[in-house]
């Protein structure tokens, strides 16, 4: 983890130059075009978006639920994600070594997988196999066996998996992060379960859980690729458009707690101290977003700069920003001299509520965010992910593609109001050693 981050520093570096080319080339036209190739349609209830790619070789398909951890409890955390992974192992017309015979005969792959706000049942396939692919992937969707032995052997992995991720200081950073700042907020029940809860679990609750899930009016479909629109709108009718409507309604999440800066310390043995400072973001769907982003790229840079080429305190420091519906920010470094090294980054966001950015900066950030996104949509499968995201919690799909003009349209002005906004009463995680943290510094007010 800790390399990756570095490297994104370095691709920051590099791509910074570049940056002012993909600002010429994304125009308003060419955002109009990107719309123009999605069809939007209803089959019972369930929302299908389609993106024609001609000529692509492959087709990818999501079919997402919508709730995340709305959808659980403390009883039954992770009973989404674990359903979906069993349902991909076999259906009533298609045995598990029929299933794993064809996927592999016809270059295909079904997978799952869940995060705080929704979950997805994906589908990659070649282009020339899509229609036997189809229909493998929706009989698993519609009719899983969940056999006993594959519950077993699925929850065995997963299991495995739990037990490990706290070994990883990384990890372990991560999910104190999330039991502290999702306290009393339905995030806090962990979308991936717990051991305890996974190993509850039995396959008539599995089927019960699909039962009550596999409601159209709580499912979207996207699928991306060179697929005609009312061929697979015919396909949709003939088999998950014959689920249940159901009478889902979205309700929104809470606003998270950060109404005063906390430090929350845990003793581990370490060479480093691994540190996580979290703040307030605007949601996906907010005006604030594009600003934010480009106010979180500034911060990501200054950071690197300061804390690693200029003083060497930390190999990998970093800042981000995730798009969920209830949204945070964060800055990262693993340092000897936490100390130090936090009292840095705090001065950085300092000088950005301080100090405008100049124009000439704004573009070169907005620029390489916009390097990275056509970079990271390069697949169907990316861009599958991209509009449910944005259909689900940003908005509406539209939104996908609007978020490049408004990023585009940023001001210093933004990125400063931004800053002022959200970049406040920071919550500190530390994992290493509580004798070598200054409580004062985390503490501190960066207003």
């Amino acid at each position: 983890m800790i390399k990756t981050r570095s490297f994104a520093g370095l691709l920051f570096l590099f791509l910074f130059a570049l940056s002012p080319i993909v600002l010429a080339q994304s125009s308003n036209s060419g955002i109009a075009d990107q719309v123009a190739l999605v069809t939007e349609f209803d089959v019972n209830g369930l929302k299908v978006l389609v993106k024609r790619r001609a000529s692509a070789p492959t087709v990818a398909a999501g079919l997402f639920i919508r709730g995340g951890a709305r959808n659980i409890n403390k009883e039954n955390a992770g009973i989404e994600s674990f359903m979906l992974n069993v349902a991909g192992e076999a259906s009533r017309k298609y045995s598990r070594a029929v299933v794993r015979r064809e996927l592999a005969r016809t270059g295909s792959s079904v997978s799952a997988g869940s995060n705080n706000d929704y979950s997805v049942f994906s589908l990659a396939s070649t282009r020339q196999n899509f229609a036997r692919s189809w229909d493998i992937y929706t009989d698993l969707i519609i009719n899983p066996t969940f056999a006993n032995a594959d519950v077993n052997r699925i929850r065995d992995g997963i299991v495995t998996g739990l037990r490990e991720r706290e070994s990883n200081a990384d990890n372990f950073l991560q999910i104190l992060q999330d039991r502290i700042i999702y306290a009393k907020h339905p995030y806090e029940n962990d979308v991936n379960g717990s051991i305890e809860t996974l190993n509850s679990f039995t396959a008539a609750d599995l089927r019960n859980y699909h039962k009550k899930i596999m409601k159209t009016s709580r499912l979207l479909l996207v699928v991306v690729g060179d697929v005609d629109a009312e061929d697979l709108k015919s396909r949709v009718a003939a088999k998950l458009g014959k689920l249940p409507r159901g009478n889902y309604k979205e309700a929104s999440f809470p606003a998270l707690d950060f109404s005063k800066p906390t430090l929350n310390v845990t003793t581990r043995s370490l060479p480093t101290n691994y540190v996580q400072g979290v703040f307030d973001a605007p949601p996906l769907s907010s005006p604030d977003y594009s600003a934010m982003r480009v106010a979180i790229t500034a911060l990501q840079s200054r950071v690197f700069q300061e804390v690693r080429v200029k003083r060497q305190l930390s190999y990998a420091p970093n800042a981000g920003l995730k798009s969920l519906s209830s949204n945070t920010a964060n800055s990262y470094v693993t340092a000897v001299d936490a100390n130090q090294a936090v009292s840095v980054m705090l001065q950085e966001i300092s000088r950005l509520k301080t100090t405008p950015l100049r124009p000439q900066i704004i573009s070169r950030l907005s620029g390489h965010f916009l390097t990275v996104y056509y970079l990271n949509q390069q697949t169907n499968g990316a861009q599958v992910a991209e509009l449910a995201k944005y259909e689900l919690i940003g908005g509406g799909w539209r939104n996908a593609f609007e978020f490049l003009k408004l990023l585009r349209g940023v001001s210093s002005e933004d990125v400063q109001n931004v800053s002022q906004k959200y970049m406040k009463n920071i919550r500190f995680v530390v994992v290493g050693n509580p004798q070598a943290i200054e409580k004062d510094i985390f503490l501190q007010q960066t207003d």
